[in-house]
């Protein structure tokens, strides 16, 4: 399926679904939805991750109003990015949504591998990668991550066959910081150089429409930590290899009542000499900010939520208050969350019908557990 996400596309289908105007926004020029839906699964060895796939989720997702769709070549062996696939080419037979309505992620960085798991990974890294010329031994790291453009090049052509399409909206390095303490900082950044300049060929191309870099802590870390990734370094390369008009347009990091760092604890040393929380430093340099596991993981339900915390969220049930927490976030563009129940997807949108918090409103909950 030809073509990308458009402001004409995404406006469209957000008047279309006659949500309430304001559980969308204007990124970048494309109308996002509040909430996206993810397709990661931890321990995807595990056999029952299988059993279901992510197709009637995503179906249920489209008719509840969402746009934003989030995966990664690497997400169960590249099945979550075929579902997402197969899910994306119904909808668009049927005439639900066209390819300009909908803004498609996915990430590459780390190895795939393949459904069913290789007998042995070891083996299928060194036909499919080394041998095959996509990356040299000392460029892949602890054997699960690497950075060099021919083997970044095969990840989005693999993944644009996966999903069946021929371009991507948004297409991020996937944990760059994973690299750090097997390379130095300065190797690193200049593989992001190599990375970043390539991902600036491909916008020109037409294949992805901008990039972006997607972390779980790298962002959220002290700066004096090993695995720190500074914004403001990432934005200079970008600007040296593209210019003011660079493509590089969006970060992804986790933000949850369970997983506050990114929007309370500053790491993030911008050029003028300020430190700001990721969220922060991100709007100052320009990057929209898409923020995953809104429900980390379901690890944020052990125990029911306080009354005030639900007071001030509101919501039918914790998982829609802690959905609100995560889009109400003062500058987040979309909080992502993963369920393969469509039933559980259409509880979760049922916030459609709220307003987001009240950036006055929502300070109270970090008094609260001050």
């Amino acid at each position: 399926m030809q073509g990308l996400a458009t402001y004409e596309g995404t406006a469209r289908f957000a008047s279309r679904k006659g949500v309430r105007a304001d559980f969308y926004g204007l990124s970048q020029g494309l109308v996002f939805s509040s909430l996206g839906l993810g397709t990661f699964r931890k321990e995807p060895y595990r056999e029952e991750n299988y059993l279901r796939t992510y197709e009637d989720a995503i179906a249920e997702a489209l008719n509840q109003g969402c746009n934003h769709f989030d995966t990664a070549i690497n997400y169960r062996y590249q099945e979550s990015e075929k579902e997402l696939g197969r899910a994306l080419a119904k909808a668009f037979s049927k005439g639900v949504v066209a390819r300009d309505e909908v803004i498609v992620a996915t990430k590459a960085g780390f190895l795939p591998l393949e459904f069913p798991f290789p007998k042995d990974p070891y083996r299928w890294i060194q036909t499919q990668v080394v041998e095959k010329n996509r990356a040299k031994k000392e460029e892949i790291i602890i054997d699960q991550h690497c950075l060099s453009v021919p083997y970044l090049e095969w990840s989005l052509e693999q993944s644009l066959e996966n999903l069946g399409l021929q371009s991507i909206d948004i297409f991020y390095i996937h944990n760059p910081e994973t690299q750090l303490g097997y390379v130095s900082k300065w190797e690193l950044h200049q593989r992001m150089r190599h990375a970043f300049a390539w991902c600036e060929a491909k916008k020109k191309e037409g294949k992805i429409g901008a990039y972006g870099v997607a972390t779980w802590n790298g962002f959220s870390y002290e700066p004096d930590h090993m695995e720190h990734l500074c914004l403001a370094t990432l934005v200079r390369i970008a600007r040296e290899v593209g210019g003011q008009t660079h493509g590089f347009k969006f970060v992804q990091f986790p933000y949850s009542l369970g997983k506050t760092g990114a929007y309370t604890v500053p790491t993030q040393v911008l050029e003028e000499g300020n430190i700001l929380p990721a969220f922060g430093a991100a709007k100052a340099l320009g990057l929209e900010v898409i923020l995953s596991s809104a429900l980390l993981q379901m690890h944020l339900f052990k125990g029911a939520f306080s009354d005030k915390t639900v007071a001030v969220l509101g919501g039918e049930s914790d998982i829609q208050a802690a959905l609100q927490f995560a889009r109400s976030a003062l500058g987040a563009t979309c909080a992502l969350f993963g369920s393969q129940d469509p039933l559980h997807v259409k509880h979760n949108f049922g916030i459609k019908t709220q307003p987001r918090v009240p950036q006055k409103h929502y300070n109270l909950l970090y008094r609260m557990s001050a």
